[in-house]
C-alpha cells in the first residue's frame, strides 16, 4: 500500500533545482576526484557558480585575444569542436581549409608567390609555438652551415629587443639559444636596430623583430634593420636572417599602413608568425607561421607519419589539435575579406585615438603608446606623489575594468605604464565609459593621504643601471605573480578548513 506521507523522502532526482541536491552543502572537489556521480545540472551549476567570480572577458582590456564572435561562426565553431585536425586523412576538407588560410595570409604578407603557387606555412595553437617552430628553422639551417663549413655550431645566439614577449625567452632556454638583449630607454621603447645589428655575430641564428610591441603596441622598423643587417652581412660574408614576430601587429598594417614595409618585400625577412587569436578575430587558440619560400624550412624538421591511414607530413611541436579554431580564422578571412578587415581595423584605430585624447585631456597622463602601431592606449602618470599606476589599475576593478599596471622592460624598469587593448568589440561607448571611471578613481585616489613614490622610482633606476642579471619582470611575469598569490591563498584556506 502506498504511503499517503507528505513528508516522506522522495528520490533526490525528483528536485528539479540543483540548489535543493545535497551536492550544493557539499565541499567543492579541489584535489581528489570525488567518489561519487553527480547529476549533470548540479555539476554544471557547481562551476557555473565559481565562473561568475571570473572577470568579463570583454572588460578585459589587458589581453590582445578577441573576446567576441559573430553567432553563424560560434556555431561553426561547436559543430566541428570534436574534429581531431591531424587525422588529415580522415578530415581532409578541414585541412584543405588550413591550407587555404597559409596562403591568403602568406599574400597578405607579400610572399613572393604566384597566382598557383603554394605557400609554405603551419597553423599553430598560437603564436608561441609558431615561435619555437620558427627559431627551431633558423637554428638547423645555421647548424647545417658551419657544420659544413667545418665550423663550431654549439654557441648559437639569437638578438631581439627586451620588449620581447616571454615566449621568445622560452624559446632560447629550451633549445639552448643564447639570449642577447637589446636594451630599450626611457621614451624609445622598442629595439634600436643600430644596437641590434652591432650584436650580431657569425653564431647569430636570426634577428627577432618585435611587430607590435606587447609593452606599448609599437611596431619596429624592421626596414632600417633589414638595410642595416644587409650592409654587415655584405661586408662580413654573413647571411644573418630577420624572423619578424607579428603576433599583433601582422593583421594591422596590411590594411591600415600598406605602404609600410615589413614583411616579405625585405629580402632578409625570412619567416613571419601572427596570431590568429588577437586582431586576426578568432578565439584564444590559433597562430600562424610563414616561410618565404620552402627552401627556409629545413627538411629534416618535418616528419611524416602514417598510423592514421595515409602519409602525412606534420611540423608542430603537438599532436592532437582541435579543427575549429582553424575553421573561425577561415569563415573570418572569407567573411569579412579585405574590406571587412580595414574597417574593423580602423574602428579599432579610431577607438584608441578617442581614448588617447581624452586621456590627455585630463592633464594627468603622458601617452607612451604610438599612433601608428597595434591599437593600443599606454599612458603614465604624470605626479606620481600621491598614488601610481598600480593603485588606478587596482582601483579601475572595482568598476570591472581589468587595466593592466607594469614597469617596462630592462634599460627603462622605472617607467611604469597603465596599456589599454583596444579590440573589436570595445566601442566608443566603452571607451566614454573607461573614461569616466578613470576621472572618478583619479579623484578619489587625490583625497587619500600621500605616498612617497621618489623612492621606489630610485630604486627602479637602480635596477636599470644594475647588472644585466636582473630578473626581467614582464607583464607575463605580473600575471603569473597574481596566479601563484591566488594558489597560495587557496591553499592556505584549504589547510583551515582541513584543520
Amino acid at each position: 500500500m502506498a504511503s499517503s506521507n507528505p513528508c516522506s523522502k522522495s528520490p533526490e532526482s525528483v528536485h528539479s533545482s540543483p540548489f535543493a541536491s545535497r551536492y550544493v552543502q557539499n565541499p567543492t572537489p579541489k584535489f581528489v576526484m570525488p567518489e561519487n556521480s553527480m547529476s549533470k545540472e548540479a555539476a554544471a551549476q557547481i562551476i557555473n557558480d565559481e565562473l561568475m567570480l571570473d572577470g568579463n572577458p570583454r572588460l578585459n582590456l589587458a589581453s590582445f585575444v578577441t573576446t567576441w564572435m559573430e553567432p553563424e561562426c560560434d556555431k561553426l565553431i561547436m559543430d566541428s569542436i570534436n574534429k581531431n585536425y591531424v587525422n588529415m586523412d580522415e578530415y581532409p576538407v578541414t585541412t584543405e581549409i588550413q591550407n587555404r588560410c597559409i596562403n591568403m595570409i602568406a599574400h597578405l604578407f607579400n610572399a613572393p608567390l604566384g597566382d598557383s603557387d603554394v605557400a609554405v606555412g603551419a597553423g599553430t595553437v598560437g603564436s608561441s609555438e609558431a615561435i619555437m617552430l620558427a627559431g627551431l628553422a633558423f637554428k638547423r639551417k645555421w647548424q647545417s652551415k658551419r657544420k659544413a663549413e667545418g665550423k663550431a655550431f654549439d654557441k648559437p645566439n639569437l638578438v631581439t629587443g627586451a620588449n620581447f614577449h616571454v615566449c621568445w625567452e622560452k624559446f632560447c632556454r629550451y633549445f639552448e639559444v643564447e639570449l642577447r638583449e637589446v636594451k630599450v630607454r626611457e621614451g624609445y621603447y622598442v629595439m634600436d636596430p643600430f644596437e641590434a645589428v652591432e650584436m650580431v655575430d657569425e653564431n647569430t641564428i636570426c634577428v627577432a623583430s618585435i611587430f607590435g610591441s606587447t609593452y606599448n603596441g609599437e611596431f619596429e622598423d624592421v626596414k632600417a634593420l633589414n638595410d642595416l643587417l644587409m650592409k654587415k652581412n655584405k661586408e662580413s660574408g654573413w647571411d644573418t636572417p630577420i624572423h619578424v614576430d607579428a603576433a599583433s601587429g601582422g593583421f594591422i598594417a596590411p590594411f591600415l599602413y600598406p605602404e609600410l614595409e615589413w614583411d616579405f618585400r625585405l629580402p632578409l625577412v625570412k619567416s613571419i608568425n601572427v596570431s590568429g587569436h588577437k586582431y586576426g578575430l578568432v578565439y584564444a587558440g590559433i597562430g600562424w607561421v610563414i616561410w618565404r619560400t620552402t627552401q627556409d624550412l629545413p627538411q629534416q624538421l618535418i616528419f611524416h607519419i602514417d598510423y592514421l591511414g595515409a602519409d602525412q607530413s606534420t611540423f608542430t611541436l603537438n599532436f592532437s589539435k582541435g579543427s575549429s579554431q582553424v575553421i573561425a580564422q577561415y569563415y573570418q578571412l572569407i567573411r569579412l575579406g579585405f574590406e571587412g578587415y580595414r574597417k574593423v581595423m580602423q574602428n579599432c584605430r579610431d577607438n584608441a585615438m578617442a581614448l588617447k585624447e581624452g586621456l590627455q585631456n585630463t592633464g594627468q597622463f603622458t601617452i607612451v603608446s604610438k599612433d601608428i602601431g597595434v591599437p593600443v592606449v599606454a599612458f603614465s602618470l604624470k605626479d606620481r606623489s600621491t598614488h601610481d599606476e598600480f593603485k588606478v589599475s587596482e582601483m579601475l576593478r572595482r568598476f570591472g575594468w581589468i587595466v593592466p599596471a607594469y614597469r617596462m622592460p630592462k634599460g627603462a624598469k622605472h617607467v611604469s605604464v597603465l596599456r589599454v587593448v583596444v579590440r573589436e568589440d570595445f566601442s566608443r561607448a566603452l571607451a566614454e565609459r573607461l573614461l569616466v571611471d578613470i576621472i572618478k578613481v583619479l579623484a578619489e585616489l587625490d583625497t587619500l593621504p600621500p605616498k612617497s613614490a621618489a623612492k621606489a622610482i630610485a630604486l627602479a633606476k637602480d635596477e636599470d643601471a644594475a647588472n644585466d642579471s636582473a630578473v626581467k619582470k614582464t607583464a607575463e611575469e605580473t600575471e603569473m605573480e597574481i596566479v601563484n598569490a591566488w594558489i597560495d591563498m587557496i591553499t592556505k584556506a584549504t589547510k583551515i578548513t582541513c584543520c
